[in-house]
């Protein structure tokens, strides 16, 4: 085992696919058979905990598991498995465009009367449920951009030089401080919450697995290069407003000001990145390879499909008086 600096412990299994892939990692047990993975939910906590765990092996790993696992080839095996049957359910179940400008002038239409998690918390949400959110979102946050990086070998010209630009804003434009996962974490503090990468790995909901899982899937397979560069799209072009409803719930519920900072950096930070996304990323992108606009569509309307999914989740039980989050209430 070669010396690794120390990442987040390993959760808790939540069923056979999960709690087999952990004993893996930690050398105590055989990883789970192919009919195990043909069984399970493809959305359910089990399945996308086990891909999790799979995928966190190339960013910053667990704290006593061997980092050379992040090449084990049973264990790619497994992951492949756990990716087809997930994946294999995303295209089945998302309902996709025409064309990228028609998927594209749909999310640049803003509803008028939203009633989205952003409305929701703008609107009538408590600090409780605002904390439960921002807790939720860490999963992908503490690592804002790391899987969309994970695109920039696969592609060229304008399309690279656009998705470096953006990646560059994330990254804090060279200055630590300023690195958007250290601004995340300067707004969980604000709230009182756990800041340390993966603390919240064992509360965090399926959905919510489900939703950074996706942007693995895409990031990490050169085929699906046009999927994350769609997922990309979806996600700068919707940001802007929906971080200024964010920006005003922070504000009514006190949250802080390093929450009310994140929010109003997003703000206008991906008002341009939405220009320079559709301009290079996508427009240099199919001008070089113009038969990706499928797999760019696809991207785009299966991040809205995992999305809605997490907001019907959270709204639902916000409604009823319940926590989202797994063994933990966020008071």
């Amino acid at each position: 085992m070669t010396e690794d600096r120390p990442g987040p412990k390993l959760p808790r299994g939540r069923g056979p696919l999960s709690t087999a892939v952990t004993a893996h990692l930690t050398g105590t047990g055989a990883l789970p058979t192919p009919e195990d993975v043909r069984a399970a939910s493809p959305y359910g906590d089990d399945l996308q905990l086990a891909l999790y765990c799979c995928y966190e092996l190339h960013y910053r790993g667990f704290a006593g598991v061997d980092p050379d696992l992040e090449w084990d080839p049973e264990l790619l095996r497994t992951r492949r498995a756990l990716e087809d049957r997930f994946l294999t359910a995303l295209r089945a179940d998302t309902q996709v465009h025409d064309s990228v400008e028609a998927a594209v002038k749909e999310l640049l239409v803003e509803p008028a009367e939203g009633t989205g998690v952003s409305h929701h918390l703008r609107d009538e949400g408590e600090l409780w449920q605002v904390r439960e959110y921002v807790a939720q979102r860490s999963l992908y946050h503490l690592k804002e951009a790391d899987p969309h990086a994970w695109v920039l070998p696969r592609l060229w010209g304008r399309a690279k030089a656009g998705m470096a630009a953006v990646e560059f804003d994330e990254y804090g434009g060279g200055r630590a401080e300023r690195v958007h996962a250290q601004l995340f974490a300067d707004m969980m503090k604000d709230l009182g919450l756990d800041t340390a990468y993966g603390a919240y790995l064992d509360s965090g909901s399926a959905e919510m697995l489900a939703v950074v899982n996706m942007m693995s899937l895409f990031g990490l397979h050169r085929s699906l290069r046009g999927a994350l560069v769609g997922h990309f799209a979806a996600v700068e072009i919707t940001s802007s407003p929906g971080s200024h409803r964010l920006a005003e719930a922070m504000r009514r519920t006190g949250a802080g000001p390093a929450a009310e900072f994140f929010y109003d950096e997003h703000v206008e930070a991906d008002a341009v990145h939405e220009q320079v996304v559709r301009r290079d990323v996508i427009g240099g992108l199919l001008a070089e390879e113009p038969h990706l606009e499928a797999d760019v569509v696809f991207g785009i309307d299966a991040t809205g499909h995992l999305e809605d999914r997490l907001a019907e989740r959270l709204l639902a039980e916000w409604r009823a008086g319940r926590p989202t989050m797994r063994d933990t209430h966020i008071s």
